[in-house]
């Protein structure tokens, strides 16, 4: 049964007020041992937004400074070909979840906001630009409002697991019937149908929008992340006793840029390197990575640190911007956030649970579906059976570094961004990856492996390749009643 009692973040009495500009949190010296029997372990699962591949020292850039991400890396599984299950918001989340693809939800573009016109679509007068403009070549589905109430959630499967759960952050899934709370998370703090803030500074407003509606403000001009950050130390401290899942999903690092003044100044002094040099966006960077040392600070001070698995990863790649004026770049990859190519669907993927995981790097391809089943293994739990499942479990992979079943990964995008992006969908088949391209009927194909930032279109030297690549895509479409575009 859905919950109907939304409860909203207070700091629950706790007035923090922490400097987390001096802490970095170290790793812990532990080894493997066998997977205990006591109490279910906890759950922290950090679903950043926009984070790109590139964005983390750990992951090679030389601009952005990452201390704890890092030392987290470094004491877990960093994935290296780990992917979102789209490269946009709404789809990635609601993959998460659901455990399907986003075209078995229908959910394949964001979902607007209230502030987006969004509420017209309940009295059947909502009109979205996929309606309204005619010189797109094609006709778009229209997609769900929502992620529907019917669809089972990791927070649903847990709480039958006796587990607390508690959503932190960014929802993106739909209006107030449709929040966290109605999906089985016992706390609802900032999530809403926004699918970004207003300001990153409290009261958390601008000319259009007062206030993000499940975060009452709190101190004038406090700094989001930091906010976020406290809810999260807070819920650790008041559910210690018992297993609990937190669903931390900043808002950070979406736009608009906002950072704080003094990181702001610290990276207009240093040179920019590799494509990447927004000296707000590395301050907003900065902070996220402040408040993953302080959360991670907290579960040691708790002893909880042994029995808590990490997860930390972003919902699409990162956002490239205006090129007069980018917001970040993602080497070694092609382009960024919204299109078909590694730069907008390759996330950073970093898994840690210090005496249950050994560190190590994987090559293994992963994507956003098998977070679900690692969640609801690790808690003692599956997918019902009678609900299609798109994901696997990742644990043993993790634990004893057992190689992942051999699989083909889809992406199904049917729609516009902008004027750059137009609909696609994607295979990747070992090395190979097909993008498909609806205007035309096109196909780019390439090899990842000598190929990585996908600049030799291979699709008319290899058209055995191209062919089965295309009945695998067409396969796909059919399992999962993807909706496609069609000729205007």
């Amino acid at each position: 049964m859905k919950k109907t009692v939304q409860l909203l973040g207070l700091a629950f009495g706790i007035g923090l007020s922490f400097a987390p500009a001096a802490f970095v949190w170290k790793k812990p010296e532990t080894k493997p041992v066998a997977p205990s029997q006591a109490s279910p372990p906890n759950i922290l699962l950090i679903f950043v937004d926009d984070l790109g591949w590139a964005d983390l020292s750990s992951y090679g850039s030389e601009y952005y400074e990452t201390p704890n991400i890092d030392a987290l890396a470094a004491g877990g599984v960093k994935f290296t070909d780990a992917y979102a299950a789209a490269a946009i918001c709404s789809p990635s989340r609601s993959a998460l979840m659901s455990g399907k693809y986003p075209s078995r939800t229908g959910i394949t573009d964001w979902i607007r906001a209230s502030f987006q016109n969004a509420e017209a679509r309940y009295d059947g007068k909502s009109k979205q630009e996929y309606e309204r403009d005619l010189k797109q070549k094609l006709i778009v589905p229209p997609i769900p409002f929502e992620l529907p109430l019917s669809e089972k959630t990791t927070a649903e499967y847990l709480k039958e697991q006796g587990y607390f759960t508690a959503f932190i952050g960014k929802w993106h899934l739909g209006l107030e019937t449709h929040y966290p709370d109605k999906q089985g998370f016992d706390v609802n703090i900032g999530g809403c149908d926004f699918g970004q803030p207003p300001s990153y500074f409290d009261p958390y407003e601008n000319a259009r929008t007062k206030g993000i509606p499940t975060l009452p403000a709190r101190k004038e001009g406090e700094y989001l992340t930091d906010r976020e950050g406290d809810e999260v130390i807070n819920l650790i401290r008041k559910n210690k006793g018992g297993s609990f899942f937190i669903n931390y999903a900043p808002y950070a690092v979406h736009t608009p840029l906002g950072g704080k003044p003094e990181l702001i100044e610290k990276y207009k002094a240093k040179s920019p390197a590799k494509g990447q040099g927004n000296p707000v966006y590395a301050a907003m960077i900065e902070s996220l990575d402040q408040n993953v040392g302080r959360i991670l600070a907290e579960l040691k001070a708790q002893n909880l640190l042994e029995n808590t698995l990490v997860i930390f990863t972003s919902d699409n790649g990162g956002l490239e911007g205006n090129p007069n004026n980018p917001i970040t770049n993602n080497p070694p990859f092609r382009s960024g956030k919204g299109f078909p190519y590694e730069g907008g669907i390759r996330v950073p993927f970093i898994v840690s649970w210090p005496g249950q995981i050994a560190p190590r790097v994987s090559g293994s391809p992963a994507i956003t579906m098998d977070i679900f089943n690692t969640i609801l293994e690790t808690a003692g739990t599956r997918p019902d059976r009678a609900i299609p499942n798109d994901g696997v479990s990742l644990l043993a992979h993790l634990r004893t570094g057992k190689p992942l079943p051999t699989r083909d990964l889809f992406w199904h995008f049917p729609h516009y961004r902008y004027e750059e992006v137009t609909p696609y969908n994607i295979v990747r088949s070992g090395y190979w990856k097909l993008i498909h391209n609806y205007e035309d009927d096109s196909d780019e194909l390439y090899n990842l492996k000598d190929d990585i930032d996908e600049t030799r279109n291979v699709a008319s030297r290899l058209p055995k390749k191209r062919q089965e690549l295309r009945g695998k895509l067409d396969g796909f479409l059919e399992r999962t009643g993807a909706k496609v575009p069609v000729p205007r």
